[in-house]
């Protein structure tokens, strides 16, 4: 079977921008308090008309058209959404139809905060079997719609946005540049982040079993997806994280042993927590000012409701 790579990416963030000072005015909070436990300064907050599809469709255009590719050449689009309010048609028939993609296979994946790459590793299988030629994989979140912004817990953290990846397959003989992904899920402890009540669903999380978790598990999980990639952590060029809190990511980083000079995504801090939208925003932002060099290895990590994690070793476009 043919390898696979990341052809292009693009990205969308609303322009309204949430700081913590505005935060401070809607609930018993302040700016010290949130940088000092999350790292995040600030945050976009979609237009209430602003829909999943749309920024959706907004990041997908922009990847299909830095991999200088027409519409009729994608057979796949994949949306990673855990906030979409539309059940049928699906968000990826929506962009599928709104970017004029003829034919494709569109659905909609749920993983939450561990969709993209979920989804990532699923489109690539897909390519690689000759299901399609090119794929759209998007990562998209309006949170905002389902923030308790009562809970000053959670409210700081949640943020919305879209990231998208095109993925295609290589010439043959050329090097897989997605790596093979390590994935699971802990069912037993999936009421430690959810999203629960369909009809007016609110976000919620027991922070301090996330963190003790992540911090436990995540970086054996990061060696894991190295090791499959023929690779070690201290041979990264990069590492893209699910952006869910500044200190987690650090914390995780941490018990990992990589370069000096490795690259890694902090987006969280301008962005927030966009959910599945986060790995696929921070890498497109890091690809766009040329942090990390084309063909260069970087660890995508993402982890979430469920407990669902997902991670692979990609070469940057």
């Amino acid at each position: 079977m043919p390898g696979t790579r990341i052809a292009a990416l693009g990205h969308h963030q609303p322009d309204r921008v949430l700081t913590n000072d505005d935060l401070a005015g809607m609930v018993d909070t302040n700016d010290a308090w949130i940088r000092q436990r999350t790292g995040i300064a600030t945050r976009r907050i979609a237009a209430e008309d602003e829909t999943v599809t749309d920024m959706a469709t907004a990041a997908a255009g922009k990847a299909l058209a830095a991999a200088g590719l027409d519409p009729a050449d994608i057979g796949m689009v994949v949306v990673a959404t855990c906030s979409a309010r539309d059940r049928c048609p699906s968000t990826a028939a929506q962009v599928a139809r709104r970017l004029g993609i003829p034919s494709p296979v569109a659905y909609d994946l749920n993983n939450g905060c561990a969709g993209f790459c979920t989804a990532l590793a699923t489109a690539g299988h897909a390519v690689a079997a000759g299901a399609a030629r090119h794929a759209l994989v998007i990562g998209a979140e309006k949170m905002s719609d389902v923030t308790d912004w009562t809970d000053r817990s959670t409210c700081i953290l949640l943020a919305d946005g879209a990231g998208a990846a095109v993925v295609s397959a290589l010439p043959e003989g050329e090097p897989d540049a997605i790596g093979p992904v390590e994935w699971g899920s802990d069912p037993a402890r999936g009421d430690m982040v959810r999203l629960l009540d369909a009809w007016q669903p609110r976000f919620a999380q027991e922070g301090p079993a996330v963190f003790r978790w992540a911090t436990a598990e995540l970086p054996e999980l990061a060696r894991r997806a190295c090791r499959r990639a023929g690779l070690t952590t201290g041979e990264l060029a990069g590492v893209v994280t699910h952006q869910a809190n500044l200190r987690l990511i650090e914390a995780v980083l941490g018990r990992l042993d990589l370069a000096e000079d490795v690259v890694i995504g902090r987006d969280v801090v301008d962005s927030g927590n966009t959910s599945a939208a986060s790995v696929p925003l921070a890498l497109s932002k890091l690809v766009e000012r040329r942090e990390v060099a084309p063909g260069a290895p970087v660890l995508l990590l993402s982890f979430g409701g469920g407990m669902s994690w997902a991670g692979q070793v990609v070469r940057c476009p």
